[in-house]
């Protein structure tokens, strides 16, 4: 695995990643050189240099934290350990750590600067041949327009009783200059589209993958002189201050254990999507029109192929889900990979709250058991509000679990687990006084589980693979059950007779 093969879609988290990792080795380089200037002074400036430099958050964000960048919260709090002793180390440590640091980091900023600059030079490479092809295109649409019309036109005349020999020979003159004008407008086309494609397939399979590469290739360098950096400053203060060499051994070791390439490959887990490059634009041949002119005068369009952005906006990957109520966290538009991580911490959370909510019901419906057989330690009824409320929130969280894991289904990440409402929770609500309007989280199941039933027939017009996340294949000619309309978005969901349900263009079906 490297950044280039499976990060070529997150230009923006390596461009952060990267100056990340250069503003961590400054800070370094800034705090070696403070250090160098107390060093005359006693403990308590070391220590109040520790707390200055020393980042402290919750526990789970510590242990997300690279191994380089922990490793420098380890170096500070080695400083607490013999903040007692004198420091006498400055001119050492600012000849042979701040000054070597600072120019390496010199080195690496311009090669950053080097690398962005080539991806988005590529970048506009790509977009300024992408406007002539959709230039070239327009032209040829255009022309062949043109062309049909004045076919329409030499038809019109012919069949005209008044019209003259003169008139027809010069309709016919002008049908052949419009189409010979067309003509050279598909073949300009045709040429701008394969040099698009070329230029396309060389951005994302040789471009993006060798300066990612490089980039990855940079920031390991950056971890090792970091890590060094950590090794070095302790290896300086073990040869004048033998007392401490306890502390600094465990800088040493804080320093050598820093793998560079897990930190690497931990990003690469992270913010890995799974999407898969663009394919090849679809040639579009308007010329079709006018060769069935003559015929039935038909035109068959097909659905256009738009240009997706890579460092603009994010990919949509998934159509949304229009069953989706409004307090559910839309997780839809994230790539597959952290769609379907995201979905699983929803349901782990969630799974976690209901357990607590049933132990809670469990335990009032124990309470009002013995309240019910010894009226002296208390009143039933005044545990009703309480467990009524519980058994709501149990309905409600079952719900939302239900719905996410209808999602992370749809995902490809898990199997759906219905989870229906308990006769305990049934009981409760025919006991307590709550109305039938009130009872909205047993309605939406009702409503949001009822996704089996057709809504219509439909027929397929072209062929669709469905590669993409959340999409079904078909084949033309064949009938599917129109399972959810078009809401906007050009896509509509549908069942196979084999059982598949997914997405499909809406342009590429018929609704009978």
């Amino acid at each position: 695995m490297d950044w280039g093969s499976d990060l070529w879609d997150q230009h923006d988290v390596i461009d952060r990643h990267t100056q990340s990792g250069l503003d961590l080795l400054e800070r370094y380089v800034k705090f070696v050189k403070e250090r160098a200037e107390i060093e005359q002074n006693y403990a308590k400036q070391l220590r109040t240099l520790s707390k200055k430099y020393s980042r402290r958050g919750v526990k789970e964000d510590q242990d997300t934290k690279p191994s380089n960048q922990q490793a420098f919260q380890d170096v500070l709090n080695q400083l607490n350990d013999y903040a007692a002793q004198r420091e006498q180390l400055s001119e050492s440590m600012t000849l042979s750590i701040c000054v070597e640091l600072s120019r390496n980091l010199q080195e690496l900023r311009q090669e950053r600067k080097n690398h962005l600059c080539e991806v988005k030079k590529a970048q506009q490479n790509l977009e300024s041949s992408s406007k002539l092809l959709e230039a070239s295109k327009k032209r040829f649409e255009k022309e062949w327009r043109e062309a049909e019309k004045a076919n329409q036109q030499t038809e019109k005349v012919q069949l005209d009783a008044n019209a003259t020999k003169a008139d027809m020979e010069k309709a016919k003159q002008h049908t052949h200059l419009r189409v010979h004008l067309a003509d050279e407008c598909k073949n300009d086309y045709a040429s701008q589209l394969q040099k698009y494609n070329k230029e396309q397939n060389n951005f994302y399979h040789s471009e993006i993958l060798s300066v990612y590469k490089k980039l990855q290739e940079m920031e390991e360098r950056r971890i090792r002189l970091l890590a060094d950096g950590y090794v070095q400053f302790s290896e300086t203060e073990k040869n004048v201050l033998p007392n401490i060499i306890k502390c600094l051994d465990a800088i040493s070791s804080t320093g050598r254990n820093i793998n560079e390439k897990q930190d690497t490959l931990a990003l690469i887990e992270q913010y890995r999507s799974g999407a898969a490059p663009p394919a090849d634009v679809e040639f579009e041949d308007y010329s079709q029109g006018v060769k069935a002119a003559a015929s039935d005068n038909t035109t068959t369009h097909l659905p256009k192929v738009r240009i997706k952005q890579l460092f603009h906006k994010k990919n949509k990957v998934t159509s949304p889900d229009k069953n989706t109520p409004s307090s559910l966290e839309d997780l839809s538009r994230l790539p597959p990979d952290q769609r379907r991580r995201r979905l699983q911490e929803k349901i782990d959370d969630i799974q976690k709250e209901l357990q607590r909510e049933t132990e809670q019901s469990e335990a009032m419906m124990k309470m009002k058991g013995v309240y019910e057989q010894n009226s002296q330690l208390g009143d039933p009824s005044s545990l009703q509000p309480q467990i009524t409320q519980t058994a709501h929130n149990i309905a409600k969280l079952r719900g939302e679990l239900n719905k996410y894991q209808v999602q992370l289904t749809e995902a490809g990440g898990g199997t759906l687990q219905h989870y229906p409402a308990s006769s305990e929770y049934i009981t409760v609500l025919s006991e307590s006084s709550v109305s039938p309007s009130e009872n909205i989280y047993e309605c939406e199941f009702d409503e949001d589980f009822d996704m089996d039933v057709p809504i219509g027939q439909c027929t397929a017009l072209y062929d669709f693979d469905g590669g993409s996340e959340g999409a079904v294949s078909m084949h033309v000619g064949e009938q599917l059950s129109l399972m959810l309309e078009d809401q906007g978005d050009g896509w509509v969901q549908v069942q196979r007779a084999s059982g598949d349900v997914g997405y499909v263009p809406a342009s590429y079906i018929q609704i009978i």
